[in-house]
């Protein structure tokens, strides 16, 4: 791993991922969590102030980079939840089958190398009737935008950790096997469209 991918990504991702406007779509989603929960792709912890600890009693919190592991821990120290860190990758979660009701994904199918394997493994560990909270970004429906995502994809995955800007979201989490209770999708205000068309809900194993 380089100097680059060790140190300064993660900052640079934090920066991105703490602006206004996507700590915005963070408190859309993440407040729904209820019981026993586990969050896949974690990162430097920017959703645990959104958490409401009289309804969360135990946050899995997947992560397997340090550093960002590292970059959490004041934020695990204030959010008084009782958590607890897995350091796996998104395709193979280290828990047993039906063991949490709720997993939170908030800007992560778009990186995990293998999307349809992690969402075969967020089907697993969901009880019966439990739900997944996500909000990514993804490909837009417009055309010309479309196709500056598709020429920007490999340049803008090998300097942003292997982000992908051109991931349909709502059909992979539909052909994971999950039906949505609620889905929206819009483009972000004050974002570059091509990297601001998010969709984010809630969805049951169907």
């Amino acid at each position: 791993m380089g100097l680059y991918q060790r140190y300064l990504l993660p900052r640079l991702i934090q920066c991105a991922c703490g602006s206004p406007v996507i700590d915005r779509q963070r408190q859309k989603v993440v407040p729904k969590a209820q019981g026993e929960v586990l969050e896949i792709g974690f990162g430097s912890g920017l959703n645990l102030p959104h958490y409401r600890r009289e309804q969360v009693s135990r946050l899995w919190a997947l992560e397997p980079s340090a550093e960002m592991r590292a970059l959490a821990e004041p934020r695990v120290a204030a959010s008084g939840l009782d958590l607890q860190w897995l350091d796996l990758p998104g395709e193979a979660v280290p828990l047993p089958d039906a063991s949490v009701d709720c997993v939170v994904m908030t800007y992560t199918l778009c990186t995990i190398p293998d999307a349809a394997a992690a969402l075969a493994q967020v089907r697993r560990v969901l009880r019966p009737g439990g739900r997944l909270l996500f909000c990514e970004h993804g490909a837009a429906p417009d055309a010309a935008v479309r196709r500056w995502q598709d020429r920007l994809d490999g340049l803008w995955g090998r300097f942003a950790g292997g982000c992908h800007l051109n991931r349909g979201m709502a059909p992979l989490i539909a052909a994971g096997g999950f039906r949505f209770d609620e889905l929206q999708q819009a483009y972000l205000p004050k974002t570059p469209r091509f990297a601001g068309y998010n969709t984010w809900g809630c969805a049951r194993v169907g």
